[in-house]
């Protein structure tokens, strides 16, 4: 891998300075909302289940803690450290979470996605998009640099990408997650140059592989009641009833809500209230403003994010960035789209938002990462190091007036006399030049000038 130039802390840190910062502070608030809602959302949960008011929302507090601390560990790490060798370790700890689940998965409402380390319980696919995400970025650099020809990269796209991610969507029931894998993919093509008849190419394939796991899967498409969940076969009490209760949701906050902790859905009419469908909630209990102004923190998430990879030092930065901040991105917008009814429902989390440890985790990972590229490097100038890279060989031609220099036998280089040469300007002998030597004697064999 050809090693990338760097531009020093004053060079690349200011660039970077004001985007990190909108990105720390539009994060910052998602948490912050996320925890008030998930207390709100989840209290009359918790109490059903004999458990105190604030159970979800001291686990989720945890969860933001230690989420928090892995992050600033990340963003104090070069990201160049992860698509090194490395990188094939975080690979195949993937792989073996991915057939783990397979064998040793815990089935949770129709889908074996959870794995149980004691009282401990993980969703692995959370974690591995990122491992499959930064492999994409690793490929494509291998192929980039020349180092692995374009069959041989396509046969690693096939054992480090496509399989895995098909073992995981075949044995987790996973569409969720492959379709954010495979939009985190193709924002790293994007990002890395690919081009755009090669991107068009993956995407039109991506549809038509997304259009057959929905039509031919029963149960998925029984998701497409969305379009019309009261028409679900038993009206609306079926497939279509927890959307509908959606729309009950954000239809009764209107522009301001009902108030903070007044919402009527989370009292068990609406499935996964703290969870998958928290956004109904935030639509209920603030209204149409708080929903928006979520939205529009997500946004900025994505021009921070964007704005980071634009300035990166290098395409490994741009690339980790770019696709990070659009995987983050891309699956709070999925989750929204699924609770507002214009998308069917996937069972993603929101983002920062959503109660649960892994999806906490895995954004603040993708946070700490996209941080990383942000931070200021110590090196060369981008000036200085072209400088360094430049080996120029100049020949100073002798010219009439100056003293030439002379090397002489086993003695060190002295000025020569002045005098003009006898062979005609043009020729082989303008860039060497004669020793004089003494009155009376015959003159000495020419000698090279010195060269610098």
């Amino acid at each position: 891998m050809a090693r990338p130039s760097r531009q020093t802390a004053a060079s690349s840190g200011p660039s970077s300075q004001g985007p990190r910062v909108l990105l720390l502070l539009c994060a910052l608030a998602l948490v912050l909302v996320g925890l008030v809602m998930v207390f709100s959302a989840s209290m009359v949960k918790a109490l059903e289940a004999g458990k105190p008011a604030s159970d979800f929302f001291t686990d989720q507090l945890l969860f933001v803690i230690v989420g928090s601390v892995v992050a600033a560990v990340l963003w104090r790490v070069n990201y160049r450290t992860w698509v090194g060798p490395a990188l094939w370790i975080i690979w195949a700890v993937a792989v073996v979470l991915i057939l783990a689940t397979a064998v040793m998965g815990t089935d949770n409402y129709g889908a074996k996605r959870w794995l149980y380390i004691g009282s401990v319980g993980v969703q692995p696919s959370e974690f591995c998009k990122i491992a499959f995400l930064l492999v994409a970025v690793r490929l494509l650099l291998d192929y980039r640099s020349g180092m692995v020809e374009f069959r041989a990269s396509m046969v690693r796209v096939l054992i480090f990408l496509i399989v895995p991610i098909a073992i995981m969507y075949r044995t987790q029931s996973d569409l969720g997650t492959t379709v954010i894998c495979a939009v985190g993919i193709i924002a790293v093509m994007w990002m890395g140059g690919v081009p755009r008849k090669v991107i068009a190419a993956v995407l039109a394939v991506c549809v038509v592989g997304g259009l057959i796991a929905i039509f031919g899967t029963g149960y998925r498409a029984g998701r497409l009641v969305f379009l019309d969940p009261w028409n679900d076969g038993k009206g609306g009490y079926g497939t279509g009833y927890n959307i509908i209760r959606s729309y009950y949701a954000l239809s009764e906050g209107g522009l301001f809500g009902v108030g903070l902790g007044n919402s009527h859905e989370k009292f068990q009419y609406l499935f996964a209230s703290e969870s998958d469908f928290i956004f109904a909630v935030i639509g209920e209990e603030l209204g149409l403003v708080g929903a928006m102004a979520v939205v529009l923190l997500f946004f900025g998430v994505l021009f921070a994010g964007l704005s980071i990879a634009e300035r990166s030092d290098d395409e490994i930065g741009t690339m980790v960035a770019g696709g990070c901040t659009v995987m983050l991105v891309f699956q709070a917008f999925l989750n929204i789209a699924c609770v507002i009814g214009v998308f069917p429902t996937t069972g993603k989390p929101l983002p920062f938002i959503s109660a649960g440890g892994s999806s906490m985790l895995a954004s603040f990972i993708l946070l700490g990462l996209i941080l990383s590229v942000s931070r200021p490097e110590r090196g060369p100038s981008v000036y200085e190091q072209r400088r360094a890279d430049l080996r120029l060989v100049r020949q100073e031609r002798p010219e009439e007036g100056r003293p030439r220099p002379s090397r002489g036998a086993g003695r060190p280089d002295r000025p020569g006399r002045t005098g003009r040469s006898d062979r005609p300007s043009g020729s082989r002998s303008s860039d060497r030049s004669r020793r004089p030597a003494p009155s009376g004697t015959a003159p000495s064999p020419r000698s090279r000038s010195s060269r610098r």
